[in-house]
């Protein structure tokens, strides 16, 4: 299943996910790529959240994303060397590099966009095969909020801000959920004031929402025999008050 960004998603990614992600996972991320000590691999490099600055720390990282769209963004941003060198365009079910990684991460939700139990188990044994003896994966999903799931969201406006001074642009959120396929309907309204008046683009994709005995399952089920899921990005154990699975597999 692939999950392509608009082009326009991608255009004002970094503005909203730098004000309403960054203070949650991204120091988090940074650390466990300099304690790699070696390469790594971020799946769902997107526009370069976190890539961006690990290159400028020296980290030796790589990346891969489905989405041109998003690449295109984060091709503006490099030396044309590094991109050419360091990203691709590849999806996690059957990506292949030579090389093998200190550390894989596939952070914000990325797992999400597999919806089919088979091309998640094909995943997370791609990404054991990537890594090197006693390598590591990251990956993060939602702990499920059980009212919303069942009861969505209508027109939840979870970002507003200028992108340029005197320019505005919104992202209106509404939700249905699919219990039974464990589905949760997503649609991104984003509206934004351009030359000509006001623009608007519609997104909507669908996203898989794990349980946690179920994500244990899954692990279980792969080539990886070590894990730990935590219940946020400071390793603090799950509780009922955990919002994160944080999963932690060795090789």
């Amino acid at each position: 299943m692939e999950h392509t960004y608009p082009k326009n998603f991608a255009r004002f990614y970094d503005l909203i996910y730098h004000q309403i992600r960054d203070s949650v996972d991204k120091d988090f991320f940074l650390q466990k790529m300099k304690q790699a000590k070696g390469p790594v691999l971020e799946i769902g490099v997107g526009t370069g959240r976190f890539f961006i600055e690990a290159l400028n720390q020296g980290i030796d990282i790589y990346g891969m994303d489905i989405s041109k769209s998003m690449v295109d963004v984060l091709r503006s941003k490099l030396k044309k060397d590094d991109f050419r060198r360091r990203i691709r365009i590849q999806n996690m079910v059957d990506f292949e590099y030579k090389q093998r990684f200190n550390l894989i991460v596939a952070p914000f939700r990325v797992i999400m966009h597999l919806i089919d139990k088979a091309e998640q188990i094909k995943a997370l044994n791609n990404v054991y095969r990537h890594l090197k003896s006693n390598g590591i994966f990251i990956f993060d999903t939602f702990v499920p909020d059980l009212r919303q799931l069942i009861n969505g969201l209508q027109n939840h406006i979870d970002f507003e801000g200028e992108y340029e001074p005197g320019k505005m642009v919104k992202r209106i959120v509404s939700t249905q959920p699919d219990l039974i396929h464990q589905l949760i309907q997503i649609t991104f309204h984003l509206e934004w004031e351009e030359a000509g008046g006001l623009k608007q683009e519609d997104w909507k994709f669908p996203m898989r929402f794990f349980f946690r005995y179920e994500l244990e399952h899954l692990i279980e089920r792969s080539a990886f025999k070590k894990y730990k899921i935590s219940g946020d990005y400071q390793g603090n154990p799950l509780d009922a008050n955990s919002k994160e699975f944080v999963v932690i597999c060795q090789k």
